[in-house]
């Protein structure tokens, strides 16, 4: 069989203090057949010279557009690429050199759309995190991944490896400001299995000032919509049970984000949590621990 090409499609807006590391992550990965294309989302820093210095690479074509978002930009890389898999990665992260070469086997499994891995984190300067696996619904799943995905968004963008035919059908919506890839994930995963190779081959940067994973409300606004227009789109495929569990869940995760933050949104948010499932105890346990926190802070 041959050596499938790959497409890395890299995505940049004012990251040039980053593109470098990221560039020469791709160069040093083991696998050799691929193409890297780097998409300017119309930087003002100094990403263009950062770019220039690969310019003379026969696998290298850099695109620079003006200001459009995320979901424009990586859609004008899928248009451009040329391999059979299509492997995204965002220009502040890195990854292990063996990554595409450990990925791209799992391919052989016509029904794979999707393949992704674990990821480390890594701080601004590049120092590693610890890692924190306490959630379950971000521990990987594989196969048909619907229900566990409709929890939460368990694949590392910058970990992900797609096969070039699931965009005959589906792109990166434009018309959401976060959560483009959780979104495109979801309708893949009602076509297509999803895989992964159970080892950190993503260093993924976390804590700089302008990251977008910051901006929790408006990520709460854009998750609500995913999974309305998901439900709407699909409303026979989930059972009317896990969707209940999934809306509970997410009112007692914002409940908890908010307990010392405004505790009378954490409330509203827990007892929203108990209209969906009446008698959750996380729902409980979380009104509790409020009120008791607002009790306290009025002794004082």
């Amino acid at each position: 069989m041959r050596e499938a090409k790959i497409s890395v499609i890299i995505t940049c807006y004012n990251y040039g203090r980053f593109l470098g590391g990221c560039i020469d992550s791709v160069l040093r990965q083991s696998y050799g057949n691929r193409e890297i294309i780097l998409i300017d989302d119309g930087s003002t820093d100094d990403t263009p010279v950062v770019a220039s210095r690969y310019l003379g690479r026969a696998d290298f074509r850099y695109v620079r557009q003006e200001n459009a978002g995320q979901a424009h930009a990586k859609n004008a890389g899928i248009r451009l690429a040329s391999g059979d898999l299509v492997a995204f990665l965002d220009a502040d992260d890195l990854w292990t050199p063996e990554k595409l070469s450990l990925q791209a086997p799992l391919f052989t499994n016509p029904d794979t759309g999707v393949v992704y891995s674990r990821m480390q984190g890594i701080d601004e300067e590049g120092r590693t995190l610890p890692i924190e696996d306490a959630n379950p619904y971000l521990r990987p799943q594989r196969g048909k991944v619907t229900e566990k995905l409709f929890f939460d968004n368990f694949v590392p963008f910058s970990s992900s490896m797609v096969r070039r035919r699931c965009f005959e059908r589906d792109e990166f919506d434009a018309s959401l400001a976060m959560g483009i890839d959780w979104d495109l994930w979801l309708r893949l995963s009602t076509r297509w299995n999803f895989d992964y190779i159970d080892s950190p081959l993503l260093y993924y940067r976390t804590g700089h000032a302008d990251q977008m994973s910051r901006k929790q409300e408006l990520r709460q606004l854009c998750t609500d919509r995913i999974r309305d227009r998901f439900l709407d789109r699909y409303p026979q495929l989930l059972p009317p049970r896990l969707v209940r569990q999934v809306f509970c869940h997410s009112h007692c995760c914002r409940g908890f984000h908010y307990r010392h933050l405004d505790r009378g949104r954490a409330l509203a948010h827990y007892l929203t949590a108990l209209r969906y499932r009446k008698f959750a105890v996380s729902a409980y346990r979380g009104l509790f621990k409020t009120l008791i926190t607002q009790a306290m802070t009025h002794e004082r």
